[in-house]
Protein backbone atom coordinates (compact mmCIF):
# COMPACT_ATOMS: atom_id res chain seq x y z
CA UNK A 1 0.00 0.00 0.00
CA UNK A 2 2.79 2.42 0.87
CA UNK A 3 4.46 1.85 -2.50
CA UNK A 4 1.12 2.33 -4.25
CA UNK A 5 0.57 5.57 -2.36
CA UNK A 6 4.02 6.88 -3.30
CA UNK A 7 3.37 6.11 -6.98
CA UNK A 8 0.01 7.90 -6.79
CA UNK A 9 1.61 10.92 -5.12
CA UNK A 10 4.31 11.07 -7.79
CA UNK A 11 1.62 10.88 -10.44
CA UNK A 12 -0.17 13.86 -8.90
CA UNK A 13 3.07 15.86 -8.87
CA UNK A 14 3.73 15.18 -12.55
CA UNK A 15 0.16 15.69 -13.74
CA UNK A 16 -0.83 18.66 -11.63
CA UNK A 17 2.15 20.53 -10.19
CA UNK A 18 4.56 20.39 -13.15
CA UNK A 19 2.05 21.80 -15.65
CA UNK A 20 1.28 24.58 -13.18
CA UNK A 21 4.99 25.44 -12.94
CA UNK A 22 5.26 25.39 -16.73
CA UNK A 23 2.27 27.70 -17.00
CA UNK A 24 3.90 30.16 -14.61
CA UNK A 25 7.15 30.01 -16.60
CA UNK A 26 5.35 30.49 -19.90
CA UNK A 27 3.49 33.48 -18.50
CA UNK A 28 6.65 35.22 -17.35
CA UNK A 29 7.74 38.04 -19.61
CA UNK A 30 11.38 38.04 -20.75
CA UNK A 31 13.72 40.80 -19.65
CA UNK A 32 15.06 42.73 -22.63
CA UNK A 33 17.62 45.55 -22.61
CA UNK A 34 17.55 47.97 -25.55
CA UNK A 35 20.88 49.64 -26.32
CA UNK A 36 20.27 52.70 -28.44
CA UNK A 37 22.87 54.10 -30.83
CA UNK A 38 20.76 56.51 -32.90
CA UNK A 39 20.07 56.23 -36.62
CA UNK A 40 16.98 56.86 -38.73
CA UNK A 41 14.81 54.86 -36.34
CA UNK A 42 15.51 57.65 -33.84
CA UNK A 43 15.31 60.36 -36.51
CA UNK A 44 12.92 63.27 -36.77
CA UNK A 45 11.86 65.63 -39.55
CA UNK A 46 9.96 68.92 -39.66
CA UNK A 47 7.04 67.26 -41.47
CA UNK A 48 5.81 63.74 -42.05
CA UNK A 49 6.26 63.89 -45.80
CA UNK A 50 9.79 65.15 -46.32
CA UNK A 51 12.86 63.06 -47.07
CA UNK A 52 15.32 65.22 -45.12
CA UNK A 53 15.61 64.48 -41.41
CA UNK A 54 17.99 64.51 -38.45
CA UNK A 55 19.25 61.13 -37.26
CA UNK A 56 19.39 60.32 -33.57
CA UNK A 57 16.98 63.03 -32.46
CA UNK A 58 14.71 60.79 -30.35
CA UNK A 59 15.70 59.09 -27.09
CA UNK A 60 15.22 55.38 -26.47
CA UNK A 61 12.57 56.01 -23.82
CA UNK A 62 10.52 58.10 -26.25
CA UNK A 63 10.88 55.42 -28.93
CA UNK A 64 9.65 52.65 -26.64
CA UNK A 65 6.74 54.71 -25.35
CA UNK A 66 5.62 55.35 -28.92
CA UNK A 67 5.14 51.64 -29.72
CA UNK A 68 1.73 50.34 -28.62
CA UNK A 69 1.83 46.97 -26.86
CA UNK A 70 5.60 46.62 -26.78
CA UNK A 71 5.69 46.50 -22.98
CA UNK A 72 3.30 43.55 -23.07
CA UNK A 73 6.01 41.55 -24.86
CA UNK A 74 8.78 42.00 -22.31
CA UNK A 75 10.11 43.87 -19.33
CA UNK A 76 12.14 46.54 -21.11
CA UNK A 77 15.04 48.66 -19.97
CA UNK A 78 16.71 51.18 -22.27
CA UNK A 79 20.25 52.53 -22.33
CA UNK A 80 21.48 55.31 -24.60
CA UNK A 81 24.95 54.16 -25.71
CA UNK A 82 25.25 56.75 -28.50
CA UNK A 83 22.97 58.90 -30.65
CA UNK A 84 24.52 59.22 -34.09
CA UNK A 85 23.65 58.58 -37.68
CA UNK A 86 25.26 55.29 -38.63
CA UNK A 87 27.53 57.06 -41.11
CA UNK A 88 29.25 58.24 -37.92
CA UNK A 89 29.37 54.78 -36.32
CA UNK A 90 32.89 54.03 -35.12
CA UNK A 91 34.89 51.15 -33.73
CA UNK A 92 34.91 53.02 -30.41
CA UNK A 93 31.10 52.86 -30.25
CA UNK A 94 31.03 49.28 -31.50
CA UNK A 95 33.49 48.22 -28.80
CA UNK A 96 31.40 50.02 -26.19
CA UNK A 97 28.25 48.20 -27.34
CA UNK A 98 30.02 44.83 -27.44
CA UNK A 99 31.48 45.21 -23.96
CA UNK A 100 28.13 46.30 -22.54
CA UNK A 101 26.41 43.28 -24.10
CA UNK A 102 29.04 40.98 -22.60
CA UNK A 103 28.42 42.57 -19.20
CA UNK A 104 24.64 42.19 -19.41
CA UNK A 105 24.04 38.77 -20.92
CA UNK A 106 25.78 36.61 -18.28
CA UNK A 107 23.31 37.88 -15.66
CA UNK A 108 20.15 35.89 -14.96
CA UNK A 109 17.89 38.94 -15.22
CA UNK A 110 18.66 39.68 -18.90
CA UNK A 111 17.21 37.33 -21.52
CA UNK A 112 18.09 39.23 -24.68
CA UNK A 113 19.45 42.43 -26.18
CA UNK A 114 18.06 44.76 -28.83
CA UNK A 115 20.27 47.40 -30.46
CA UNK A 116 18.70 50.28 -32.35
CA UNK A 117 21.00 51.34 -35.17
CA UNK A 118 21.12 53.28 -38.41
CA UNK A 119 20.87 51.19 -41.56
CA UNK A 120 23.90 52.58 -43.43
CA UNK A 121 26.44 50.57 -41.43
CA UNK A 122 24.17 48.19 -39.54
CA UNK A 123 25.51 45.14 -41.37
CA UNK A 124 29.03 46.00 -40.20
CA UNK A 125 28.07 46.43 -36.54
CA UNK A 126 25.95 43.27 -36.66
CA UNK A 127 28.81 41.24 -38.09
CA UNK A 128 31.28 42.70 -35.60
CA UNK A 129 29.03 41.75 -32.69
CA UNK A 130 28.49 38.33 -34.23
CA UNK A 131 32.23 37.77 -33.83
CA UNK A 132 32.76 39.16 -30.33
CA UNK A 133 29.59 38.60 -28.27
CA UNK A 134 30.20 35.80 -25.75
CA UNK A 135 26.69 34.45 -25.21
CA UNK A 136 24.13 32.38 -27.10
CA UNK A 137 21.29 34.57 -25.82
CA UNK A 138 19.54 36.57 -28.56
CA UNK A 139 21.17 39.79 -29.75
CA UNK A 140 19.06 41.64 -32.29
CA UNK A 141 19.80 44.79 -34.27
CA UNK A 142 16.95 46.86 -35.65
CA UNK A 143 16.58 50.05 -37.65
CA UNK A 144 14.26 51.79 -40.05
CA UNK A 145 14.31 53.43 -43.43
CA UNK A 146 11.93 56.22 -42.45
CA UNK A 147 12.28 58.60 -39.50
CA UNK A 148 9.95 58.34 -36.54
CA UNK A 149 7.97 61.38 -37.70
CA UNK A 150 7.30 60.07 -41.22
CA UNK A 151 3.93 59.08 -42.59
CA UNK A 152 3.91 55.26 -42.37
CA UNK A 153 7.12 55.10 -40.33
CA UNK A 154 8.54 51.59 -40.32
CA UNK A 155 10.50 51.93 -37.08
CA UNK A 156 7.78 51.22 -34.48
CA UNK A 157 6.78 47.82 -35.90
CA UNK A 158 10.42 46.90 -36.56
CA UNK A 159 11.21 47.65 -32.90
CA UNK A 160 8.17 45.69 -31.72
CA UNK A 161 9.27 42.68 -33.76
CA UNK A 162 12.88 43.00 -32.59
CA UNK A 163 11.83 42.86 -28.93
CA UNK A 164 9.64 39.83 -29.69
CA UNK A 165 12.53 37.98 -31.36
CA UNK A 166 15.00 38.93 -28.61
CA UNK A 167 12.62 37.42 -26.07
CA UNK A 168 12.00 34.23 -28.05
CA UNK A 169 13.98 31.22 -26.74
CA UNK A 170 14.09 29.84 -30.29
CA UNK A 171 16.38 32.73 -31.28
CA UNK A 172 19.13 31.42 -28.99
CA UNK A 173 22.26 30.04 -30.60
CA UNK A 174 21.64 31.59 -34.02
CA UNK A 175 24.20 34.35 -33.67
CA UNK A 176 23.48 38.05 -33.94
CA UNK A 177 20.30 38.76 -35.88
CA UNK A 178 18.91 41.77 -37.73
CA UNK A 179 15.18 42.50 -37.89
CA UNK A 180 13.94 44.66 -40.76
CA UNK A 181 10.57 44.72 -42.50
CA UNK A 182 9.34 41.40 -41.02
CA UNK A 183 12.52 39.55 -42.02
CA UNK A 184 15.00 37.89 -39.64
CA UNK A 185 18.53 38.04 -41.09
CA UNK A 186 21.79 36.50 -39.96
CA UNK A 187 24.61 38.99 -39.39
CA UNK A 188 26.92 37.11 -41.75
CA UNK A 189 24.58 37.18 -44.72
CA UNK A 190 22.58 40.37 -44.91
CA UNK A 191 23.45 43.45 -46.91
CA UNK A 192 21.79 46.78 -47.65
CA UNK A 193 20.64 46.88 -51.29
CA UNK A 194 18.66 50.11 -51.71
CA UNK A 195 19.21 53.66 -50.60
CA UNK A 196 15.52 54.31 -49.82
CA UNK A 197 13.41 51.14 -50.09
CA UNK A 198 12.02 49.78 -46.81
CA UNK A 199 12.88 46.31 -48.12
CA UNK A 200 16.50 47.38 -48.40
CA UNK A 201 18.06 44.44 -46.50
CA UNK A 202 18.42 41.11 -48.24
CA UNK A 203 20.37 37.91 -47.56
CA UNK A 204 20.94 36.96 -51.20
CA UNK A 205 23.31 34.02 -50.83
CA UNK A 206 22.03 32.09 -47.81
CA UNK A 207 18.49 33.35 -47.32
CA UNK A 208 16.64 34.38 -44.20
CA UNK A 209 16.88 32.91 -40.72
CA UNK A 210 13.13 33.41 -40.44
CA UNK A 211 10.27 35.85 -40.52
CA UNK A 212 8.39 37.76 -37.84
CA UNK A 213 4.91 39.26 -38.19
CA UNK A 214 3.44 41.43 -35.43
CA UNK A 215 5.63 39.69 -32.86
CA UNK A 216 5.00 36.12 -34.07
CA UNK A 217 8.20 34.47 -35.29
CA UNK A 218 8.91 31.53 -37.56
CA UNK A 219 12.51 30.27 -37.64
CA UNK A 220 13.68 27.95 -40.40
CA UNK A 221 17.43 28.44 -40.78
CA UNK A 222 20.44 28.32 -38.46
CA UNK A 223 23.63 30.10 -39.65
CA UNK A 224 26.45 27.57 -40.11
CA UNK A 225 29.46 29.84 -39.52
CA UNK A 226 31.38 30.28 -36.31
CA UNK A 227 29.96 33.05 -34.17
CA UNK A 228 29.44 34.30 -30.61
CA UNK A 229 30.30 31.49 -28.17
CA UNK A 230 32.20 29.54 -30.85
CA UNK A 231 34.22 32.58 -31.94
CA UNK A 232 37.86 32.95 -30.93
CA UNK A 233 37.72 36.75 -30.95
CA UNK A 234 37.63 38.56 -27.62
CA UNK A 235 37.60 42.35 -27.24
CA UNK A 236 37.42 42.50 -23.44
CA UNK A 237 40.86 44.13 -23.27
CA UNK A 238 40.81 45.80 -26.69
CA UNK A 239 40.67 49.60 -26.87
CA UNK A 240 41.74 50.14 -30.48
CA UNK A 241 41.56 48.03 -33.63
CA UNK A 242 44.24 47.94 -36.34
CA UNK A 243 43.75 50.12 -39.39
CA UNK A 244 42.30 48.30 -42.39
CA UNK A 245 41.49 50.17 -45.61
CA UNK A 246 39.10 49.29 -48.44
CA UNK A 247 40.20 50.18 -51.96
CA UNK A 248 37.70 50.11 -54.80
CA UNK A 249 38.81 48.50 -58.05
CA UNK A 250 37.70 49.88 -61.40
CA UNK A 251 38.83 50.38 -64.96
CA UNK A 252 42.41 51.66 -65.17
CA UNK A 253 42.69 51.90 -61.38
CA UNK A 254 45.81 53.51 -60.03
CA UNK A 255 48.20 51.47 -57.88
CA UNK A 256 49.01 54.66 -55.98
CA UNK A 257 46.04 54.11 -53.65
CA UNK A 258 47.41 50.75 -52.51
CA UNK A 259 50.91 52.17 -52.08
CA UNK A 260 49.54 55.14 -50.12
CA UNK A 261 47.49 52.91 -47.83
CA UNK A 262 50.49 50.75 -47.00
CA UNK A 263 52.71 53.81 -46.50
CA UNK A 264 50.25 55.50 -44.15
CA UNK A 265 49.89 52.80 -41.57
CA UNK A 266 47.33 50.31 -42.83
CA UNK A 267 47.92 46.86 -41.38
CA UNK A 268 45.43 45.35 -43.79
CA UNK A 269 43.93 46.23 -47.18
CA UNK A 270 40.68 44.90 -48.60
CA UNK A 271 40.33 45.17 -52.36
CA UNK A 272 36.74 45.64 -53.51
CA UNK A 273 37.73 43.94 -56.72
CA UNK A 274 36.05 43.58 -60.06
CA UNK A 275 34.38 40.25 -60.77
CA UNK A 276 35.99 37.50 -58.73
CA UNK A 277 38.02 39.92 -56.60
CA UNK A 278 40.30 40.95 -59.44
CA UNK A 279 42.25 44.12 -60.31
CA UNK A 280 44.54 45.31 -63.08
CA UNK A 281 48.15 44.14 -63.22
CA UNK A 282 49.77 47.29 -61.84
CA UNK A 283 47.46 47.08 -58.83
CA UNK A 284 48.21 43.39 -58.36
CA UNK A 285 51.90 44.32 -58.31
CA UNK A 286 51.23 47.08 -55.76
CA UNK A 287 49.23 44.70 -53.56
CA UNK A 288 52.08 42.17 -53.73
CA UNK A 289 54.51 44.90 -52.64
CA UNK A 290 52.25 45.66 -49.68
CA UNK A 291 52.25 42.00 -48.66
CA UNK A 292 56.04 41.98 -48.66
CA UNK A 293 55.91 44.93 -46.22
CA UNK A 294 53.76 42.90 -43.85
CA UNK A 295 50.34 44.23 -44.90
CA UNK A 296 47.60 41.60 -45.20
CA UNK A 297 45.72 41.92 -48.51
CA UNK A 298 42.24 40.43 -48.84
CA UNK A 299 40.54 40.15 -52.21
CA UNK A 300 36.80 40.77 -51.99
CA UNK A 301 34.45 41.96 -54.73
CA UNK A 302 32.38 45.00 -55.57
CA UNK A 303 29.82 42.61 -57.13
CA UNK A 304 26.75 42.26 -54.84
CA UNK A 305 26.58 38.45 -54.75
CA UNK A 306 28.82 35.44 -55.22
CA UNK A 307 32.01 34.04 -53.75
CA UNK A 308 35.59 35.17 -54.22
CA UNK A 309 37.51 31.94 -54.73
CA UNK A 310 41.14 31.31 -53.88
CA UNK A 311 43.60 30.85 -56.76
CA UNK A 312 40.92 31.34 -59.41
CA UNK A 313 42.22 34.20 -61.57
CA UNK A 314 45.18 35.15 -59.39
CA UNK A 315 47.72 32.89 -57.74
CA UNK A 316 46.96 33.74 -54.13
CA UNK A 317 49.42 31.17 -52.85
CA UNK A 318 52.26 32.84 -54.75
CA UNK A 319 51.18 36.44 -54.12
CA UNK A 320 50.28 35.97 -50.44
CA UNK A 321 46.70 37.22 -50.82
CA UNK A 322 43.59 36.07 -48.92
CA UNK A 323 40.28 35.39 -50.71
CA UNK A 324 37.19 36.71 -48.92
CA UNK A 325 34.91 33.77 -49.74
CA UNK A 326 31.33 35.07 -49.15
CA UNK A 327 32.20 38.26 -47.29
CA UNK A 328 31.68 41.59 -49.02
CA UNK A 329 34.34 44.31 -48.65
CA UNK A 330 32.84 45.98 -45.59
CA UNK A 331 32.47 42.73 -43.67
CA UNK A 332 35.90 41.59 -44.83
CA UNK A 333 37.29 44.73 -43.23
CA UNK A 334 35.51 43.96 -39.94
CA UNK A 335 36.85 40.41 -39.81
CA UNK A 336 40.37 41.41 -40.85
CA UNK A 337 40.47 44.11 -38.17
CA UNK A 338 39.87 41.47 -35.53
CA UNK A 339 42.19 38.93 -37.15
CA UNK A 340 45.05 41.42 -37.02
CA UNK A 341 44.86 41.78 -33.25
CA UNK A 342 47.56 39.13 -33.22
CA UNK A 343 50.14 37.94 -35.79
CA UNK A 344 48.96 35.08 -38.03
CA UNK A 345 50.21 33.39 -41.22
CA UNK A 346 48.20 33.93 -44.40
CA UNK A 347 47.09 30.29 -44.39
CA UNK A 348 45.46 30.72 -40.99
CA UNK A 349 43.78 33.95 -42.07
CA UNK A 350 42.40 32.22 -45.14
CA UNK A 351 40.92 29.48 -42.97
CA UNK A 352 39.27 32.09 -40.77
CA UNK A 353 37.64 33.75 -43.78
CA UNK A 354 36.04 30.46 -44.81
CA UNK A 355 34.74 29.57 -41.35
CA UNK A 356 33.52 32.93 -39.99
Amino acid sequence: MKRSYRHWALFLIVVIIVPCQQAVTQGKKPNIVILATGGTIAGAAATGTQSAYTSGAVTIDAMVNAVPGIKDLANIKGEQIANVGSQDMSFDIMLKVAKRINELLPTNDVDGIVITHGTDTMEETAYFLNLVVKSDKPVVLVGSMRPSTAVSADGPLNLYNAVAVAGDPRAKGRGVLVIMNDHIHAAHSLTKTSTTDVQTFLSPLRGLVGVVSYGKSDFYNTPPWKHTTASEFDVAQVTKLPRVDIIFADVDMSPDLIDASAANGAKGIVIAGVGNGNMNKVSVDAAARAVKKGVVVVRSSRVPTGLVGRNVELNDDELGFVASDELNPQKSRILLSLVLLKPRPASEIQQIFTTY
